[in-house]
């Protein structure tokens, strides 16, 4: 029995909704088939490995300080009565620094002028006795042994005037030590005692840097330090001023490394300049040879696969990158030291290594950066974009 005619028209226009899905299905199909095929090719940013450079730099930050820091303290013990500086204060030499209660001393001072005036009479009567022993002997009624006796009591009045004026000298000076004075013109770095301390002998009260030349401190691991000699020529660099650029040399090298951080103390001495201050940050450049000749990369061009340290290479021929494994010599503030794994001309992917797989279609070009052991610029060009 024939279909109706609306029931014929309606199968028919489901019919071709149907075939349209079926068609739009198998052309999505297609495209995602051609998508897959098509590779991917990224652009990276490379550097080129060239020649190992025979020098290498070197930098280390220090504080610039002044050359000579006097530690000042009283010569006498005592209670601090007053203290006349602060830190950051100027002081020339002679200023007053702090003092300590006199009083003892002064007292020390009457008692000594006290036995000096008994030791004066002392004298005088112990002379008296000589001139009429003398007289006696000479009209031969007294003996040479009276005459001897008498001469040896002056002579030992005499000898206990002298420690009585010494015994004066010294307590007066003991009152002077009361005042401590500054010795040099220079700067108030530190104060280590303060009004009602009871201080001794030579205790530091006060720390002063003096006027003149300056230097700045800094610490060598004892790999470097054997490239820093007395004399040797060095540039200083400021955080304070980044065109500030001033000559130095070293002064002094230690022969020990001190104990908490096995390092050693260098101090580079620096020219006179207004414009540098006690305190500031300064940074030591200075050149070495490097012996062993390594080859540098940027750190960015790092990366790690199964526990070691790799870089991605890429292969000239096919476009494409591969892990080499590289051993590590030392960081510099600018890049690494490679000791082994690659060589001159190799092309190293400098920053994007998490995307890299191996085979990795890549894109380059001409322009490539160069670096060396002897060029620590790490900033690699992007030669694709």
């Amino acid at each position: 029995m024939p279909l109706p005619v609306q029931t014929r028209r309606r199968f028919s226009s489901g019919g071709r909704m149907v075939l349209l899905a079926a068609i739009s299905l198998l052309l999505v199909a297609c495209s995602e088939e051609a998508e897959e095929a098509k590779p991917v090719v990224r652009p990276v940013k490379v550097i080129e490995i060239g020649d190992a450079g025979a020098v290498r730099q070197m930098n280390y930050s220090g504080v610039i300080r002044a050359r000579t820091e006097m530690n000042l303290g009283f010569r006498v013990g005592g209670k601090i009565t007053e203290r006349l500086v602060n830190v950051g204060d100027r002081v020339k030499s002679g200023d007053l620094i702090a003092r300590i209660d006199a009083t003892d001393y002064e007292l020390s001072v009457k008692s000594a002028a006290a036995n000096l005036e008994a030791a004066e009479r002392q004298v005088e009567t112990t002379a008296l006795v000589r001139t009429r022993a003398e007289q006696l002997f000479a009209k031969k009624v007294a003996s040479k042994a009276q005459l001897d006796q008498a001469t040896l009591g002056h002579s030992q009045a005499m000898a206990s005037r002298d420690a009585a004026a010494s015994a004066l000298a010294q307590a007066k000076n003991q009152v002077t030590y009361t005042e401590l004075m500054a010795d040099r013109s220079g700067i108030v770095a530190s104060i280590a005692a303060d009004v009602g301390q009871v201080v001794g002998s030579g205790t530091p009260v006060a720390t002063v840097a003096a006027e003149g030349e300056k230097e700045v401190l800094i610490a060598v691991p004892e790999v470097d330090v054997a490239n820093f000699k007395p004399g040797m020529a060095v540039k200083a660099g400021f955080w304070s001023d980044q065109g500030l650029m001033l000559d130095g040399k070293v002064r002094e090298v230690a022969g020990s490394a001190e104990q908490p951080s096995r390092t050693f103390a260098v101090r580079v001495s620096l020219p006179d300049d207004p414009r540098i201050l006690l305190g500031m940050t300064a940074t030591i450049l200075a050149s070495a040879a490097d012996a062993d000749r390594h080859l540098s990369v940027p750190l960015s061009a790092l990366a790690q696969k199964d526990g070691g340290t790799t870089v991605w290479v890429v292969d000239r021929g096919s476009q494409t990158v591969r892990s080499r494994t590289v051993t590590v010599a030392d960081f510099t503030s600018d890049g690494v030291r490679v000791l082994d794994g690659l060589k001159r001309g190799d092309l190293v992917v400098a920053a994007g290594t998490q995307f890299m797989t191996e085979n990795l279609k890549v894109a380059i070009s001409g322009d490539v950066a160069r670096q060396s052991a002897g060029n620590d610029q790490t900033a690699a060009t992007e030669i694709v974009r």
